[in-house]
């Protein structure tokens, strides 16, 4: 049998300064799915009166209320208390998983919070890890996008999630909700080829050379290179960042182009806090800037030199 308490101790490990209290409660993210509810069996069984699971309905398919409620129902069973969250409003027409996600995580964080519940678990594992690593690939990311998903990731300052399934394969999970009796649900949409998850997850099946295992380690290794780069950055900042009343000075002479894309990306989201530029645009502005002159980016004037200089752009003036 899985042992639970220790993949979450290595989880806990990603977040330096952070364990479990004696006393804490921990949230379980329960869909309704097999990965999920043998998440929560496992973690019943360890953390007995410490467990509280969350289930998210997000109202797209006409199923949704029923499985929550057969959520429900388990839980009362097993004496776990359990709440229904539910995706309330407009849904959008495209970017549906993304919108989805948001959603979801900010529903169990916001009641976490609530509840003085530190922890929120999910049931991500190692297939799951190796899927999204070959998306990511497929859409040229970073390292940081290369990281995949990550084994703990404050989601407010005093919640976090832990995902402890991330070396666990998901037919490891199969075997240990056979073992435990208890029902779960199939979601369709796992096998909607109109979403790229799916190929993925048929691209592995289909292929012996791809290894789930060590696909999933390779991103654990570049989750590490992430961290060090991040490490490294600050220090970068520390050192040739000044921040004025006014404006970011930014010295990038000499650094490696990712240490200078990181810090350009700093500075932007230091004086406008709610942008999120792409990879490309943050390219596009380093090779103009290089070349020297100014740039402007959502509202931030760049002037190239010894130093950069990041500042708000003055309001445009209209022709009257």
């Amino acid at each position: 049998m899985l042992d639970l308490a220790a993949l979450t101790d290595a989880a806990l490990g990603q977040t330096p300064g952070r364990a479990l209290g004696p006393g804490d409660r921990l949230a379980i993210a329960v869909s309704g799915g097999p990965d999920s509810m043998a998440l929560l069996w496992l973690a019943h069984r360890i953390w007995p009166d410490r467990v509280v699971a969350l289930t998210v309905d997000h109202g797209l398919r006409g199923e949704s209320a029923a499985e929550a409620a057969m959520v429900a129902q388990v839980c009362a069973d097993a004496g776990i208390p359990h709440m229904i969250l539910v995706w309330e409003g407009p849904k959008p027409a495209q970017g549906v998983p993304a919108a989805a996600r948001h959603a979801r995580y900010a529903l169990l964080a916001d009641r976490c919070a609530a509840q003085g519940v530190p922890w929120l678990l999910t049931a991500h594992h190692a297939d799951d890890q190796a899927e999204t690593l070959l998306m990511r690939l497929a859409r040229g990311s970073g390292s940081a996008g290369l990281a995949g998903i990550r084994a703990a990731r404050p989601l407010t300052d005093t919640v976090t999630l832990l995902r402890p399934l991330l070396a666990v394969r998901r037919a490891e999970l199969a075997a240990v909700l056979a073992a435990s009796g208890w029902p779960s649900v199939d979601d369709p949409s796992n096998r909607d080829p109109h979403y790229t998850r799916t190929h993925a997850r048929a691209l592995l099946a289909a292929s012996d050379w791809l290894d789930v295992p060590a696909v999933a380690a390779a991103a654990a290794h570049l989750a590490e290179v992430e961290a060090a780069l991040a490490w490294t950055a600050d220090r970068a900042w520390a050192g040739r960042a000044d921040c004025t009343a006014d404006a970011i000075l930014l010295d990038l002479a000499g650094l490696p182009p990712e240490l200078a894309r990181r810090l350009i990306r700093r500075a932007l989201a230091a004086l406008a806090p709610e942008i999120t530029p792409r990879g490309p645009e943050i390219a596009r502005l380093q090779a103009r800037l290089a070349a020297g002159g100014t740039a402007t980016l959502a509202g931030i004037k760049i002037e190239s030199g010894p130093v950069w200089r990041f500042g708000l752009a003055p309001p445009s003036r209209q022709k009257g």
